[in-house]
């Protein structure tokens, strides 16, 4: 049982964890005729608790309580993860990005964010603002942009061969290769 443990508690290659997620596509279709996504959740959470004069609520949110349950699934999948089988191996980057880092005052590496920038603390400053908040409010916008977050275009879209499935997540990679490369380097400046 505790080589089981040990074996979870490390992170799994790409060619186990990769298929598992795609294989998840097909077993949503096949157990219920079922899109994979998460960004929707919100809308079905909103939907419950703000009153139906809205008419961007008014639908049957309780025919989508699966995917309520799924992403509850997730949620305390990765607290049952940290708490059982979290590792306590320190995060290794590469040693050129670590450099670039320290030279933006980032030096603590020991988790998978950075404590250096995302605590309340930096919230409560511009870079903080800018990078959690508006970064945030950012997020949320392209998701309802688009019609869905990463997930559902570049993961069942695609697979379902959608075109604005593609182009979507062209316009995902494209936004992320910008900001990762010219907008946060400037913010993290400051």
């Amino acid at each position: 049982m505790s080589d089981l443990i040990e074996t979870l508690s490390k992170p799994w290659p790409w060619y186990i964890s990769g298929p598992l997620i795609g294989l998840t596509v097909p077993a949503l279709l096949l157990l219920g005729n079922k899109s994979f996504g998460i960004s929707s959740t919100l809308r079905h959470v909103c939907a419950m608790c703000v009153p139906a004069k809205i008419p961007f609520f008014q639908y049957n949110w309780r025919s989508e309580l699966w995917n309520l349950f799924f992403v509850l699934g997730i949620f305390f999948g990765g607290v049952f993860a940290a708490l059982f089988l979290g590792g306590t191996d320190e995060v290794v980057i590469d040693e050129n990005l670590e450099a670039e880092l320290l030279s933006y005052g980032i030096n603590n590496f020991s988790a998978l964010v950075p404590a250096d920038l995302f605590n309340f603390e930096v919230l409560f400053s511009l870079k903080g603002f800018v990078l959690m908040v508006v970064g945030g409010v950012l997020v949320g916008f392209g998701t309802r942009y688009a019609g869905g977050c990463t997930s559902g275009h570049s993961i069942t879209g695609i697979s379902m061969l959608q075109p604005a499935s593609v182009i979507a997540t062209v316009c995902f990679m494209a936004g992320g290769f910008f900001c990762a490369n010219l907008i946060v380097p400037i913010v993290l400046s400051w």
